[in-house]
């Protein structure tokens, strides 16, 4: 008979548990609550990319039907609540604190950039709040603005902040000196300028929130990953205890790194409750979300990469460029001056490194957390630089690789950031890929694809990333009912992923019971507060605290039925929901353990943490076509080896994987967030005019697999975090098959000045420039 474990337990490739109420339509996302009495929040918001708020009028919005209140930036001044964090533990090159602007959840004499909330007015309905909205009278006098990097930085630049340029923070990596040196004395020198193009954190579900009052508590309903963040900054923005304001998360149609923490309109509408004593609701519309949710990537490094003459890696130059927006937010700095520096040198053994990368202010929306966050880009760019390294020095790219792979002798291995990798076998994994992707037989079917016409190039990634947000520790409630199912209540969060199953078969793994009994709770301040889901740790931290908490559970179960039978702990066998004592007939199950206690549960608290990050990493290749008459480009195969640790749920792991390349391949050929350069007006603010990959830009030949052999030694699971991985190979390996087609057909030339998108347009405009 097979068992209940091997049925449902961990390595199966069990149906997700969240799918069947959510295709019968029975999900509960934010904007399906409506309390009694709720009322509508339209924000006012800047038209203007910079200017200076001479006045606002509010009274005639305040005396039209249905409206509630009318809210400004500086009544909430007058009031004394606080302005939203800044930048902590970084500073200029001077050495003075990171410079940014004061942000206050609605603006106060100035605004940055167009899409800036300035005015919330609530009314009964939404038409009321809307038409209430534009009957808002707002005097700007209009102020010089810069939107592009080149614009911030250059002299004269009209300044955003307090500080006598636009850079917030700097840092510096390595050894300049030596790295100078090694360049110096280099057989070869690539040189690349290189763009990461600003994205949307497109979700199919907006930003949403619905705060109410419940029994004298703050109630906030909304879509987010990391709910106890948002409690802490309600509590300290109405000067409240964490424990009066509550923040339920039901289902959240996408995170993707846009939802983590708070924004200033949910403090805005938890606000607005309070002080009504009414439930308020705001649904962001489509246009709100592009103009003022964090956006991804968005910078411009100028990467040096020096050789000896046998191609061995001597040292790598990387000058980087973020524009983090009008305000820098925390994450935003962090990703770009911090995290992404952590993975630059990749899965290549880097002897030297000179790294400067800087955070520069614009008027334009703030950028933040987006898949992969910090990664892709520093991926990207040694990627290219590799690729580019291979056709100026001769060497074969394959060859080229395997000469500068950190070893898995050399594990743990330090990389020249301080950054320790507890295992990797990157040759291995490469040698898979390639074999996927029948890499030895390109020649035939770039035959085939010339016959039409057609240019074929062939793109390789080996790549590895950094997960777990550095955030190690989690805490889980295990109980135990009385009906004899197993509840655990965790801080991470669900977002689309599945992670509530994949928590589940951890429990089975442990109990031994069908997975109808386990129960799996998550999004509610009030049964389980933590860091949340963001840098792919869900299963890392968040799986490991479950299958430890579950453990010690079952050890407190055994310890009471060891009392209930009168029998030595160590003489009971445990299987499938009962104890017995071995060689008797004498038994007692979970169900009744429980009902004998007196709360009628066995429970549990438990904190588990992780010794470090894990370090996932993959070889993926893109097989491309280029029609040289047009420009287009068509993926016509790709394929991945990913080396991703145990896996829990193949099916869940497969698909993480499969969405974030396709994510990455909609950056490499339609994305791209533009604003106008003199207005600052937002150009790409609806799906009429920004390009998203839809389901046919996968191609038919599209193989996914995973490498379990080499378990992360950082947690008791052995799992490593897979949620952002394959958006950090796709982007590489695509431009690098495009690199591959144009060099194929004599245009190796054109090679380094591919910058993403590649649409058919600015490949067309590239190949005939001449």
């Amino acid at each position: 008979m097979v068992s209940t474990t091997t049925r449902f337990g961990s390595g199966q490739a069990v149906q997700r548990l969240e799918d069947e109420q959510l295709l019968k339509g029975a999900g509960i996302y934010a904007n399906d609550v409506t309390p009694q009495g709720q009322t509508r929040l339209c924000f006012v918001r800047s038209s203007y990319p910079h200017a200076r708020i001479v006045s606002i009028d509010t009274s005639a919005a305040q005396a039209m039907p249905g409206v509630r209140l009318v809210v400004t930036g500086q009544q909430l001044v007058d009031e004394g609540r606080p302005a939203m964090p800044g930048v902590a533990n970084f500073t200029r090159a001077d050495g003075t604190p990171a410079a940014t602007p004061v942000r206050h959840i609605l603006a106060v004499d100035r605004v940055r950039y167009v899409g800036e909330p300035v005015v919330a007015v609530v009314a009964d309905t939404e038409q009321q709040a809307r038409d209430a909205a534009e009957a808002v009278q707002i005097d700007f006098d209009e102020l010089p603005c810069a939107v592009t990097l080149t614009d911030a930085l250059k002299p004269g630049a009209p300044l955003i902040s307090y500080a006598p340029d636009n850079r917030v923070a700097e840092t510096r990596y390595g050894d300049r000196e030596a790295a100078a040196k090694a360049f110096a004395a280099a057989a070869h020198v690539v040189q690349l300028d290189i763009t990461n193009q600003r994205l949307v954190a497109l979700t199919i579900e907006p930003r949403s929130v619905v705060a109410s009052i419940d029994a004298g508590r703050l109630v906030v309903r909304m879509s987010s990953q990391m709910p106890t963040a948002v409690r802490g900054a309600v509590a300290g923005l109405l000067g409240l205890k964490p424990e009066q304001v509550r923040v339920v998360v039901g289902d959240v149609g996408g995170g993707f790194g846009m939802k983590t923490g708070p924004y200033a309109e949910d403090l805005v509408v938890a606000y607005c409750a309070h002080r009504l004593q009414l439930p308020v609701k705001w649904i962001a519309d489509r246009s709100e979300d592009f103009l003022s949710s964090s956006h991804g990537r968005d910078i411009e490094s100028h990467a040096s990469l020096a050789l000896d003459a046998s191609g061995k890696i001597l040292a790598l130059r990387i000058e980087n460029n973020a524009n983090v927006g009008a305000y820098a937010v925390m994450t935003g700095v962090a990703i770009q001056l911090l995290i992404g520096p952590w993975v630059q040198t990749s899965v290549y053994d880097i002897p030297l490194i000179d790294f400067h990368f800087t955070g520069v202010l614009t008027n334009t929306a703030s950028t933040g957390a987006y898949r992969g966050a910090g990664r892709p880009e520093a991926i990207y760019n040694i990627e290219r630089l590799m690729d580019e390294a291979a056709r100026q020095t001769g060497i074969d790219r394959i060859a080229l690789r395997r000469r500068n792979f950190v070893q898995p002798s050399q594990m743990p291995y330090k990389n020249p950031m301080g950054q320790t990798y507890d295992v990797g076998h990157f040759e291995s994994i490469m040698d898979q890929g390639l074999a996927l992707a029948h890499w030895d037989s390109f020649a035939q079917r770039a035959a085939a694809s010339a016959k039409q016409g057609l240019w074929r190039g062939l793109g390789v990634a080996t790549f590895l990333e950094w997960t777990g947000g550095n955030a190690l520790e989690e805490n889980v409630h295990v109980q135990v009912l009385a009906d004899g199912v197993i509840e655990v209540f965790t801080a991470v969060n669900a977002m689309g992923q599945g992670i509530a199953t994949s928590l589940a078969q951890l429990v089975v793994d442990v109990f031994g019971v069908p997975l109808s009994q386990v129960r799996v709770v998550m999004g509610d301040t009030d049964r389980g507060n933590g860091f949340g889901s963001a840098g792919s740790r869900s299963l890392f931290t968040g799986g490991s605290a479950v299958s430890v908490g579950a453990k010690q559970a079952l050890d407190k179960a055994q310890e009471l039925a060891a009392q209930a039978l009168e029998a030595a702990p160590q003489d009971l066998r445990y299987e499938q929901g009962s104890f017995h004592v071995a060689g008797t007939d004498l038994k007692v199950s979970l169900s009744e353990l429980a009902s004998a206690q007196p709360n009628q549960r066995i429970e549990l608290n438990s904190t588990t943490a992780a010794k470090g990050p894990t370090w996932p990493n993959g070889c993926h290749v893109c097989e491309v076509e280029l029609d040289p008459q047009t420009g287009e480009v068509q993926v016509v195969a790709y394929a991945s080896v990913n080396d991703v640790g145990r896996v829990i749920n193949p099916m869940i792991v497969r698909g993480q994987l499969d969405g974030g390349a396709v994510q990455g391949i909609g950056q490499a050929l339609l994305e791209h967030v533009v604003y106008d350069d003199e207005t600052g007006q937002l150009l790409t603010g609806s799906l009429m005019d920004y390009a998203v990959p839809h389901a046919d830009i996968m191609p038919n030949l599209f193989v996914t697999e995973m490498d379990q052999s080499i378990p992360c030694k950082n947690n008791v699971l052995g799992v490593k975090g897979v949620g952002e991985l394959g958006t950090i190979g796709a982007t590489p390996a695509v431009v690098n098959a495009v690199a591959d087609a144009l060099a194929r057909h004599g245009r190796a030339d054109l090679a380094p000045q591919l910058q993403m998108p590649l649409t058919p347009y600015r490949l067309w405009r590239l190949m005939h420039a001449a």
